[in-house]
């Protein structure tokens, strides 16, 4: 049913987003990228043990990498509902970069829980810190496209 909707209420050209092309592009990369990442961190969890050498690097790089992929579809969902008919749902670059954010987010809080500095006033902060820098990218995007 959305795939009727978004083929027939927007053209494939229009901004990236269409029943094909671009945007299955970017879900297949999404479930890939969701797959390794958390099949990775289930192998370096159940297989390796906790030290502070190459596994929480891998740790790391595994949890931004299935963060990112399971966070594109939510994005990308969110996007095509929230979007406002004259303006057209944001193109896939910024729903791809929307999700990298939650990944670093995510990532952060992860390492904030180590030494256990991580509290709900900072992790506030942190949002907003990241929900603030992607409005001011944003208004440039749109600005620049004007």
């Amino acid at each position: 049913m959305l795939a009727n909707r978004l083929s027939t209420g927007r053209g494939e050209g229009e901004r990236g987003h269409g029943a094909g092309g671009e945007s299955r592009g970017v879900l297949l990369a999404a479930i890939v990228m969701a797959i390794v990442g958390w099949g990775g961190l289930a192998h370096l969890v159940f297989n390796t043990r906790p030290r502070i050498g190459g596994e929480i690097w891998l740790f790391f790089i595994f949890l931004q990498i299935a963060v990112t992929g399971s966070a594109i579809p939510v994005m990308r969902l969110a996007s095509l509902r929230l979007a406002r008919a004259q303006a057209g749902a944001p193109q896939t670059g910024v729903i791809v970069r929307r999700s990298v954010w939650i990944g670093i987010i995510a990532v952060t809080c992860a390492w904030l829980l180590i030494p256990r500095y991580l509290t709900l006033p900072i992790l506030l902060i942190l949002a907003l810190l990241f929900l603030v820098i992607e409005i001011f990218l944003r208004n440039r995007e749109l600005a620049d496209e004007r």
